[in-house]
């Protein structure tokens, strides 16, 4: 290039040769594509050129994220935790909810089968007495509720009122050891006391002759007797039976068929012809 624009005689002869070229080239590339193969080949060898000068870039991009990115990843982490314990909190509402429905789903199945009004109630404590079994309910005299009413679950029987105040109940469960229960076996009508032994797991029958006809497996009934517990409500099922050589009585174990320890709802029922005094949106009846 030097050489073409020098000063001298021929300078205007040589720019016009050059203007020439140039013309005869763009000519050439867009008519005929001839220059496509050299312009692929000046491209291939300035690509590293092209890669070397975005280095600097990429290495202060990447050194900025290196220092910043474990305080952000910090701080999503954080949020993230933040989320899942609002999340799992949600769940668990939403889990306790649907059991709750399933419980009151079953309480409405069971009020269903029983001839007696029943209202539902909340079992919102427990005796601290280690040897009483009894539990709280948020029923009391303004709904209604009196002294020897029978309470059950959605399973069976679980025990009677023995106090009532304005607002709560007391109900003595048919575990405690000083509660009897005058049932029937449901298949054959026989009759006799379950006792609560102290063990939420547990009853006996007592004074069952030997020769009664009563099985593992038999499912023991509120027979009715005493005016207490009307009759026909499921109390327990037999769990053992064993005899003694020389004893009167047999010695018959049965577990209840009420949920003593895990029961939150429960109903209490009135007997035929006795009022709950309670709105009708809050009474089950049949």
């Amino acid at each position: 290039m030097k050489n073409i624009f020098v000063q001298g005689p021929y300078l205007s002869v040589r720019l016009l040769l050059v203007a020439a070229l140039a013309l005869a080239l763009i000519i050439a590339d867009s008519q005929f594509g001839q220059l496509d193969r050299l312009r692929s080949w000046m491209g291939t060898g300035v690509a590293p050129i092209v890669w070397l000068g975005n280095v600097p870039g990429r290495i202060g991009a990447w050194s900025e994220d290196l220092v910043t990115g474990r305080g952000v990843l910090k701080e999503r982490n954080d949020s993230l935790n933040s989320r899942l314990l609002v999340l799992e909190r949600r769940a668990q509402k939403y889990a306790a909810l649907a059991a709750e429905n399933s419980r009151l789903r079953e309480l409405l199945n069971a009020s269903a089968r029983v001839d007696d009004t029943v209202v539902v109630a909340d079992v919102i404590g427990v005796t601290p007495d280690p040897f009483s079994h009894e539990i709280i309910i948020d029923k009391g005299s303004r709904d209604g509720i009196s002294i020897g009413q029978a309470v059950l679950d959605a399973e069976g029987l679980m025990g009677q009122v023995v106090q009532v105040n304005e607002f709560t109940a007391r109900v003595l469960l048919i575990s405690d050891s000083s509660h009897a229960v005058p049932v029937q076996v449901n298949r054959n009508g026989t009759r006799a006391n379950l006792l609560g032994t102290g063990d939420p797991d547990v009853l006996e029958l007592v004074h069952v002759p030997e020769t009664s006809d009563i099985r593992v497996g038999d499912l023991l009934v509120s027979s009715g007797l005493g005016g207490v517990f009307p009759k026909g409500y499921p109390v327990a099922r037999v769990t053992e039976v064993s005899h003694d050589p020389g004893e009167p009585f047999s010695d018959v174990e049965a577990e209840p068929m009420a949920q003593l320890n895990r029961s939150q709802m429960v109903l209490v029922v009135f007997k035929e012809g006795a009022g709950s005094g309670m709105a009708p949106a809050t009474e089950v009846s049949e």
